[in-house]
């Protein structure tokens, strides 16, 4: 059976940004080891992903556009791949309208097979989504 696991905000933040450095060689080659030698998949939540792209803009003054494309590149990188697949992807790499979290949100209850209820407009245009 396949070791799968799920990283946490500090892991994902420190693999987007490099920093801090120490911390981001850790990260990489404990992550490394686990898929290369262990032939483990590693994944990202939703939550994760989303904590870590205000995080990333927050802590470290990065625009939204650069958090998404370093939450890109990782994601796609074939060390982490999101939880909840392509419809990740796919809000990553979509502009105008509803936000990435709201795009996050949406998935989730997607996967789930729920309808999302909301009073934001932006957010009630994504498929599987509506006005309350």
């Amino acid at each position: 059976m396949t070791p799968r696991y799920g990283i946490d905000t500090s892991v994902l933040v420190r693999l987007v940004t490099g920093h801090p450095e120490d911390g981001f060689e850790y990260s990489l080659s404990a992550l490394r080891a686990l898929v290369e030698d262990d032939g483990a998949e590693i994944f990202a939540s939703n939550q994760v992903i989303g904590e870590a792209y205000v995080a990333i803009q927050h802590h470290f003054g990065i625009s939204k556009l650069d958090a998404r494309a370093g939450l890109l590149d990782v994601l796609q990188s074939g060390l982490v791949a999101p939880l909840s697949g392509g419809s990740v992807i796919a809000a990553l790499g979509a502009s105008g309208g509803a936000g990435l979290l709201d795009r996050l949100i949406t998935s989730d209850y997607s996967r789930a097979n729920v309808s999302v209820l909301t009073l934001d407009k932006r957010m009630a245009a994504l498929p599987g989504a509506g006005l309350l």
